[in-house]
């Protein structure tokens, strides 16, 4: 465990969702899972802010489902996708405004041979986490995980204080709607990133 490690305070999240967004490029995920901890460095992200922007669960307004988005900053957003796959976003901006950061890819670092446990088929450390859907089901994170406080004890992100990534920025993909914001952002570095 790295002792210069900082877990990143609500203050971090309560800011414009698109400086958070590249801010967490470089920073490592921590979940203290039941078979043990697995940690990740994040290298994609894409941001969803507010009701104007259509690709947002936020656009049309506060739900039973995105209900999680309008609370406080620094907590866990998780849905359910195309009947299968799960995805981990980070709540950010002030309460009452609907806004999250998706974790789309992540370079694997501790915690593997449960990783790879909980991915059947996947036989490459670069092929876990580099999907959204894929570093859920790697992680192990579901429904149950939604809400979960960031600067708690299970899941949480930490600043190793390494260098800053050089970061790349495009459209975000997989969406229908909103597709000329240029909010998904990526270590350009990275081999484990969405090929487009």
């Amino acid at each position: 465990m790295n002792k210069r490690a900082r877990k990143l305070p609500r203050s971090f999240y309560d800011r414009p969702t698109g400086l958070v967004a590249r801010d967490l490029l470089g920073k490592y995920i921590v979940y203290n899972s039941p078979k043990g901890r697995l940690t990740g460095r994040i290298v994609e992200v894409e941001a969803y802010i507010g009701h104007d922007d259509p690709a947002c669960h936020a656009a049309r307004g506060e739900t039973e489902r995105n209900r999680v988005m309008f609370g406080l900053p620094g907590f866990s957003y998780i849905y359910f996708i195309y009947g299968m796959y799960f995805c981990l976003n980070f709540v950010t901006e002030k309460k009452g405004f609907g806004a999250a950061v998706l974790l789309r890819a992540a370079e694997p670092c501790e915690g593997l041979e449960i990783m790879y446990e909980n991915s059947p088929g996947i036989k490459k450390d670069g092929q876990l986490l580099n999907g959204p859907g894929k570093f859920c089901r790697a992680f192990g994170l579901t429904r149950q995980h939604n809400g979960l406080d960031l600067t708690g004890s299970v899941l949480y992100l930490e600043n190793r204080f390494e260098k800053t990534p050089r970061i790349g920025r495009s459209r975000r993909i997989g969406i229908r709607v909103g597709q000329d914001k240029l909010w998904r952002y990526f270590d350009v570095d990275s081999k484990v990133i969405t090929k487009r």
